[in-house]
């Protein structure tokens, strides 16, 4: 009897292409990086290098602080400019209820309860 391994049997009489091996190589680490980004897009991990929205305490925070440092803005300025944005972001809070509220009359019960699963999906 022959005992020749299983590794031996498929490896004798064959070698590969170097340009197979090559895309089938390359092919792998395509297919590995995708399903990467796919388990970590799922597990949100992408959001927590994004910085804070505009329209949140932090977004806010941030966003003056980046105006205070660029512009060298005065203390003077710094409480007129702070007074400027608190009103602009008061009248975007303003019309993101209003147009939330219209879109709302014109939906059915069940298209209302999409529509709140839409707008949880975007924050």
């Amino acid at each position: 009897m022959n005992s020749i391994s299983l590794m031996e049997r498929t490896t004798i009489g064959r070698s590969w292409d170097p340009k197979v091996a090559c895309a089938v190589a390359l092919t792998l680490v395509f297919l590995c990086g995708g399903a990467l980004g796919a388990l970590f897009m799922d597990l949100r991990v992408h959001n927590r290098y994004r910085p804070p929205v505009f329209d949140t305490p932090a977004g806010k925070a941030l966003y003056f602080e980046r105006l205070q440092r660029e512009l060298d803005l005065t203390p003077a300025q710094s409480e007129q400019i702070q007074s400027v944005l608190n009103d602009f972001w008061q009248y975007y809070r303003t019309v993101l209820s209003d147009s939330k509220q219209r879109v709302e009359q014109l939906l059915t019960d069940e298209q209302k309860l999409k529509f709140e699963k839409i707008l949880q999906q975007q924050k």
